[in-house]
C-alpha cells in the first residue's frame, strides 16, 4: 500500500496528504482549480491552508481519473456530498476507502460508511477520526487518532502506511463508533461556542461537554457503537478539541450565536464548511428515530433556526431534575 489518493483539497483533506506524503506519492484531488494549480506549482494551498509549505511528493488534480491507480483513497468530502462525488470516482471493490469527513447524510440519515458502502460494494471501508485541527497536522505537531476498520489486516496496512512520529494511529474494529463521536462532537462545539459566545463561564462549558458526551453515549449505543470507542480519541478525546479552541470551524460558529449574530449571516461570511450546521438537523431527526433524547442537539438545531438564545439556554436549564446517567 504505497500510493495514496486523497479526495478533498480542503485544509483537512490537504493536512492528511502531507501526513501521507512522508511514507510515498500521494495524488490529491480539488474541485477549485486555483487549489491544483497551487499545489503542483508551489507546493502550497493557500486558499485553505495558508502558510503551510507542502510535500513536493503531493500531486494535485481535478480529474477524480487520476486517482484510479492509487492503492488507498482518503476520502476528506463534506459529508452531504460523499455519495455524489463516490458515485463520479473509479471506485474498486479491492481499494479501501479511509472515510475522513465527519457528519450523516440528510434524507437518508446514513452514516458515512453506509453511503460509501452503497456507493462501492465490497470495497474495504474505514474511518480515521481524532483530535486534529488541519493547520497543527500539516504543521507536524503530535497527534493520535483512531482508525477504525472491520478488517484487522487493512487497519494495521493503512496504520503503517499513514504512522509519522506525530501522526499516531490507534487501530479498532468499531467503524460505527468512530463516526459517532466525529459527528456529535460538531454539533456539540457549537453549544459549546454558544457558551462562551455567551459569557456564562468555564463551569456552564465544562458541564456542557459532559452532559453533551452523554448525548453522544446515548445516540452511539442506540447505533450499535461501542462506549469504549466513544470514551476515547476519536469520540471524548475530539469532542474536548472541538469544544476547548475557537480555532475549531463548529465552536466558532457556536461564538457568534452567542454574541446575538445570525446563523445565516454567520454561514454565508465563512469559506470552509462548520459541518456541525449540516449535522445538527439530521443528527435530531436520526435520534428521534431511534428515540433517543437528545435536548443539547435540540437546542442547538433551534439556535441555527434563530431561535432567542436566552430562551434556549432557560429551557434546557429548566427541564426536569433527573438522575445523572447516560
Amino acid at each position: 500500500m504505497k500510493h495514496i489518493g486523497v479526495i478533498g483539497g480542503g485544509a483537512w483533506g490537504t493536512a492528511l496528504a502531507q501526513v501521507a506524503a512522508a511514507g510515498g506519492p500521494v495524488t490529491l484531488w480539488a474541485r477549485e482549480p486555483e487549489v491544483v494549480e497551487g499545489i503542483n506549482r508551489d507546493h502550497v494551498n493557500d486558499a485553505f491552508l495558508a502558510g503551510v509549505p507542502l510535500n513536493p511528493a503531493i500531486r494535485a488534480t481535478g480529474d477524480l481519473a487520476d486517482l484510479g491507480a492509487c492503492d488507498a483513497w482518503l476520502v476528506v468530502t463534506p459529508a452531504q456530498f460523499l455519495g455524489r462525488i463516490l458515485a463520479e470516482a473509479p471506485t474498486d471493490a479491492k481499494r479501501p476507502l479511509v472515510l475522513c469527513s465527519k457528519g450523516i447524510e440528510a434524507g437518508s440519515l446514513k452514516l458515512m460508511s453506509e453511503v460509501a458502502a452503497d456507493a462501492a460494494p465490497g470495497a474495504p471501508i474505514a474511518v480515521v477520526s481524532g483530535p486534529t485541527f488541519a493547520h497543527e497536522v500539516a504543521k507536524g505537531l503530535p497527534t493520535a487518532v483512531t482508525l477504525a476498520c472491520e478488517d484487522a489486516a487493512v487497519a494495521a496496512k493503512l496504520a503503517d502506511r499513514l504512522a509519522q512520529p506525530t501522526f499516531r494511529p490507534y487501530a479498532a474494529d468499531d467503524v460505527i463508533g468512530a463516526e459517532v463521536g466525529g459527528a456529535v462532537k460538531n454539533v456539540l462545539a457549537i453549544a459549546c461556542g454558544a457558551v462562551v459566545g455567551r459569557n456564562l463561564g468555564e463551569n456552564a462549558k465544562a458541564a456542557l461537554i459532559a452532559r453533551g458526551f452523554a448525548e453522544m453515549l446515548r445516540f452511539g449505543l442506540a447505533k450499535g457503537a461501542d462506549a469504549a470507542t466513544l470514551g476515547g480519541l476519536s469520540g471524548l478525546g475530539d469532542l474536548v478539541l472541538t469544544c476547548s479552541s475557537p480555532k475549531s470551524r463548529n465552536m466558532s460558529l457556536g461564538m457568534g450565536l452567542g454574541e446575538g449574530r445570525r446563523a445565516a449571516d454567520l454561514l454565508a461570511e465563512r469559506k470552509t464548511v462548520a459541518e456541525g450546521a449540516h449535522t445538527a438537523p439530521v443528527l435530531l431527526a436520526a435520534a428521534r428515530q431511534l428515540g433517543v433524547d437528545m435536548p443539547i442537539t435540540q437546542a442547538v438545531v433551534d439556535l441555527l433556526d434563530g431561535a432567542d438564545i436566552d430562551r434556549v439556554i432557560g429551557e434546557l436549564l429548566n427541564r426536569p431534575l433527573r438522575a445523572e446517567a447516560v
